[in-house]
C-alpha cells in the first residue's frame, strides 16, 4: 500500500478529497473474470521498529503489478513521504522486472527529492518532501520492486507514535503491518477490514502484526464520503485515549504572544462598536477569514505546532494551527472563550477508536459560551455556518479530549423569478433575480466579490450554456462588501433564437440559473443505484418563471402538474397560461428533510421516486406554434379552451401516474 501522508494538521487531501491515497481504483473485471485494475499489490511488508521515544526505522518491501497501459502512470514511480529535517530515505533496492521476465535496475538519478505540492492551492514552505522513485522499463504486465528505508531520527511528537494505514483502492495481496514496540509501551489499534495477530512478547520487545488481503473494491460513486469513513482501515497509536492526544497539541500549542499588548489593543479597537459577545466573535472572525490568508509553513514540527498569534497577524497568513491561535488570541483579547477543535477536513466522517495524526488533518475554533463552530480557515464561509468538509463530523477539544459532534446539517434557503419576454422574431429579453441566504449565500458573494470581469463574463455564459441558450447577459447584485445575510443577485440579458417563429416550437419550462433544483436533482441522480453513504446537504427553494410570448405565437401543449413527497423531499410544480396575454407561468418548490448531511444507500433508495419525478418535470416544456392573422381568432377560441383544461388541472387532484410519492 502506498503510504499515508496525512501525518501533518492542515495538509491537502488528496484528489479524492477522501483522505485515502489518490491512486486507489476500483477493479474493473474482463470478460471470463479477468481483473483489469491498473496495478496489484501483490506483496508488501512494512516493519515498524519503534523507540521508547517515538521515533522510528520503517522497512517497506513491496510489489507492484502492472495490469494496464493505466496502471503505469499510477506504479511506474513511487513517493515516499518524509521530513528532511526529521527524517531521512534511504532506497535500498529498486528495479523492474519486465513481462519476459528481464530485470532493469533504477539508476540513482531516477530517484529524487521533490516539495510536495501547495496545500488547498496554496503555496507551502517546509521541510516535507516525497522521494521519488520513477521506475524504467514499465509496460503492462511488468512489476517494479521496491525496499527503502525511512528512518524517523525527531519523533514527530516527543514520546509518542501513531501510524495510519488505509487501503490504496487497488487490488492488495500478502500485506503485512508489523510494530516492534518497546514491551513497557502498549500499542492500541482499531483495525477494521485487518486480521490482527496476538501480539508476541521477547527481549524487551512487543511485536504486533496486522495483515491485509482484498481482491477487489467498488468504484467510489459520486459524491460518496471517504472510503475509510465505512470501510477497512488500520490505525495504531500509543495514545491511551483521545485526552492523552488533546494534552499533546494543547501543549505544543502554547502561545506567550498571546499577550502581546499590541495584539490586546487591536482586538479592541476591531470590537470597539460591538456590544455582545457574539457581534464581537463574529467581527473578528470576519477580519481573520478575510485578511488572513493561507499558506502553510510546515519548518521541523510545523506540522502539528502552530506559530505564534503575533507573528500570524504580523505576516497576514498562516496554515489552519495559526488560524486558530491567532482567532483564539484575539477572542481572549476581548473576553471571548475559545479552544482548538481537531477534526478530519474531507469526507471523512468517523474518528477510529484510537487517536492519531492521520485522520485527524484539520483545526478549527469552538465557541464554548456560543454553543458553536468557527473555521477561519474558510474564507467563503458566513460566521455561524461551517463549510461542508466540516460538517457532520466528531471533533475533539483540545482542552480536555472530549469529543462532540460538528452540526449534522444546515439549510440555504432560495427564491427566485425569471422574466422572460418573447420578441415577434423568436428572441427574448430576460431578467432573473435571485434571493438566497443561509450558507450559500456567502460562498456566491465570495466568488463573485473575488472574480475578474473576465471570469465573471465566462461564468455569465456557462450559466447560458449550461440552460441550453444562447445570448448575453449582465449582472447586479447586493453589496458584495457584506459579510452575512442574503444575497440577491440579478441577471438580465437577451436570449438569441429562444423560439422559431416560423415553425412548432418547444419552450423549455425552465425556473432558474445559479444552481436551484436543477442543479441539485443533477448531483442527486449522479448514481442510478447507490451502495456507499454519500453527501447531502439541505434546501429550501421556489422558482418562478413567466414567459410572455407575442400575439402571432398559439401555445399546442400545456405541461401536467407533478407533486412528490415523501420523509426527505417534497416537491411541486404548476403551471398556467392567460390566454388574454399570451403568458405562460411556472411555479416549482422544493424542499429537503435530511438529518444528517451523510445519507446512506437505504435513503437513497427512498428518495429516488421523488428524485425522478423532479427529474421528469424539470424537462418539461411547453408547444407553441406560429400563427397568422387570418386564424388568429380562430386560435383565441382554441387556446381559451386549451387554458380551461391546464388550469383546471392545476387545481385539480393529480391523476394516478402522479400521485405523491410516500414514504416507506
Amino acid at each position: 500500500m502506498r503510504p499515508a501522508h496525512l501525518i501533518a494538521l492542515c495538509i491537502a487531501l488528496s484528489g479524492a478529497a477522501a483522505g485515502v491515497h489518490a491512486t486507489g481504483t476500483a477493479n474493473a473485471t474482463a470478460p471470463g473474470g479477468a481483473s483489469l485494475a491498473p496495478y496489484t499489490n501483490e506483496s508488501e511488508t512494512q516493519t515498524f521498529t519503534v523507540n521508547a521515544d517515538g521515533s522510528f526505522t520503517k522497512l517497506d518491501t513491496l510489489t507492484l503489478r502492472v495490469n494496464t497501459e493505466a496502471g503505469i502512470a499510477r506504479a511506474g514511480q513511487y513517493y515516499v513521504w518524509f521530513n528532511r529535517e526529521m527524517a531521512d530515505v534511504d532506497i535500498l533496492d529498486a528495479w523492474t522486472e519486465d513481462a519476459q521476465g528481464h530485470r532493469h535496475d533504477v539508476r540513482p538519478e531516477q530517484i529524487r527529492d521533490v516539495q510536495e505540492l501547495g496545500s488547498f492551492d496554496a503555496p507551502m514552505f517546509q521541510d516535507v518532501q516525497d522521494k521519488v522513485i520513477v521506475f524504467p522499463a514499465v509496460e503492462p504486465g511488468a512489476r517494479v520492486h521496491l525496499t527503502y528505508r525511512k528512518t524517523q531520527r525527531v519523533p514527530v511528537v516527543p514520546g509518542w507514535f501513531s501510524d495510519f494505514t488505509p487501503p490504496d483502492l487497488a487490488p492488495t495481496h500478502n500485506f503485512r503491518v508489523i510494530y516492534d514496540m518497546p514491551a513497557s509501551v502498549p500499542l492500541y489499534a482499531d483495525a477494521r477490514g485487518f486480521t490482527a495477530l496476538p501480539p508476541q512478547t521477547s527481549g524487551g520487545r512487543t511485536r504486533y502484526e496486522f495483515r491485509y488481503d482484498k481482491a477487489s473494491f467498488q468504484r467510489l460513486e459520486y459524491g460518496s464520503v471517504s472510503y475509510v469513513s465505512y470501510g477497512d482501515r488500520l490505525m495504531v497509536s500509543t495514545f491511551p485515549d483521545y485526552a492523552a492526544f488533546a494534552s499533546v497539541y494543547r501543549a505544543s500549542a502554547a502561545d506567550p504572544s498571546a499577550q502581546d499588548a499590541a495584539l490586546i489593543a487591536f482586538a479592541k479597537r476591531l470590537t470597539d462598536h460591538d456590544t455582545t459577545p457574539r457581534a464581537k466573535a463574529q467581527t473578528l472572525y470576519d477580519w481573520v477569514r478575510r485578511n488572513i490568508r493561507y499558506v502553510a509553513i510546515n519548518i521541523g514540527r510545523g506540522e502539528i505546532v502552530p506559530h505564534h498569534a503575533a507573528d500570524v497577524l504580523a505576516n497576514r497568513y498562516g496554515d489552519c494551527k495559526d488560524h486558530v491561535a491567532l482567532y483564539g488570541a484575539l477572542l481572549a483579547a476581548v473576553g471571548v472563550k475559545s479552544e482548538p477543535a481537531l477534526i478530519n477536513s474531507g469526507t471523512v466522517y468517523t474518528l477510529p477508536d484510537v487517536p492519531g495524526f492521520g485522520v485527524i488533518n484539520h483545526v478549527i475554533t469552538w465557541l464554548p459560551d456560543l454553543q458553536m463552530f468557527a473555521d477561519s480557515t474558510a474564507g467563503n464561509i458566513e460566521f455561524g455556518f461551517l463549510p461542508a468538509t466540516d460538517m457532520d463530523r466528531m471533533a475533539v477539544l483540545a482542552g480536555d479530549g472530549t469529543r462532540v459532534r460538528t452540526p449534522a446539517t444546515a439549510s440555504t434557503t432560495r427564491e427566485s423569478d425569471l422574466d422572460i419576454t418573447v420578441a415577434p422574431d423568436g428572441s427574448a429579453r430576460f431578467t432573473f433575480r435571485l434571493h438566497a441566504d443561509g450558507w450559500a449565500a456567502e460562498q456566491t458573494r465570495s466568488v463573485l466579490r473575488l472574480q475578474t470581469p473576465a471570469q465573471r463574463e465566462e461564468s455569465l455564459q456557462w450559466e447560458l450554456r449550461n440552460a441550453n441558450l444562447r445570448g448575453t447577459a449582465s449582472i447586479a447584485t447586493s453589496p458584495l462588501d457584506a459579510t452575512s445575510g442574503p444575497l440577491v443577485l440579478t441577471l438580465s440579458g437577451q436570449l438569441d433564437s429562444f423560439v422559431d417563429p416560423g415553425m412548432t416550437t418547444p419552450v423549455p419550462a425552465l425556473t432558474s440559473f445559479v444552481g436551484g433544483l436543477d442543479a441539485n436533482l443533477r448531483y442527486w441522480l449522479g448514481e442510478p443505484r447507490r451502495t456507499q453513504p454519500f453527501v447531502c446537504r439541505n434546501f429550501v427553494s421556489t422558482e418562478r418563471t413567466r414567459i410572455t410570448l407575442p400575439p402571432g405565437i398559439r401555445v399546442l401543449d400545456v405541461p401536467a402538474p407533478q407533486h412528490a413527497e415523501n420523509a426527505y423531499v417534497e416537491f411541486s410544480s404548476q403551471y398556467a397560461l392567460d390566454p388574454a396575454t399570451n403568458v405562460l407561468r411556472v411555479t416549482r418548490t422544493g424542499r429537503t428533510h435530511f438529518a444528517s448531511d451523510v445519507c446512506t444507500p437505504d435513503e437513497f433508495a427512498r428518495m429516488q421516486p421523488a428524485f425522478e419525478t423532479m427529474s421528469r418535470d424539470l424537462r418539461a416544456q411547453w408547444i407553441v406554434k406560429p400563427v397568422d392573422n387570418a386564424t388568429a381568432a380562430t386560435s383565441a377560441t382554441a387556446t381559451a379552451a386549451t387554458t380551461a383544461t391546464a388550469t383546471a388541472a392545476s387545481t385539480q387532484p393529480v391523476h394516478a401516474a402522479n400521485t405523491p410519492v410516500n414514504a416507506q
